[in-house]
């Protein structure tokens, strides 16, 4: 399932405090990126994920975002590197900026 035009544009608009955020389409979902480095995907079933890596990876669990993983049929479950944004980030660009500040810092 491809994302909607009405999706990518909340993600970027939510980043917009970053400065310059560029984007490329994958695999259905959409990549972000701040200075060539990605910091967050949209998921089409997920929605907007953040990377997490290092000690980054505590604080977001912390903060009680599930990490994204996935199955395929016979096999084990796959862990992904992303994490959902807490129910406030997804209204409050300012927090979503600072988490994806902090996201940048761990890559």
């Amino acid at each position: 399932m491809a994302l909607s035009e009405e999706e990518i544009a909340f993600a970027t608009d939510l980043f917009t405090g970053l400065g310059a955020v560029s984007t490329r389409k994958m695999m259905g979902g959409l990549c972000l990126y701040h200075d060539g480095t990605i910091f967050a995907i949209v998921h089409p079933e997920g929605g907007v994920m953040l990377k997490g890596a290092g000690a980054f990876v505590d604080r977001l669990e912390a903060l009680g975002c599930t990490r994204w993983t996935y199955q395929r049929d016979g096999q084990k479950t796959t862990r992904m590197p992303y994490w959902s944004l807490p129910d406030s980030a997804r209204d409050d660009p300012d927090e979503a900026c600072a988490l994806a500040r902090e996201a940048l810092q761990h890559l």
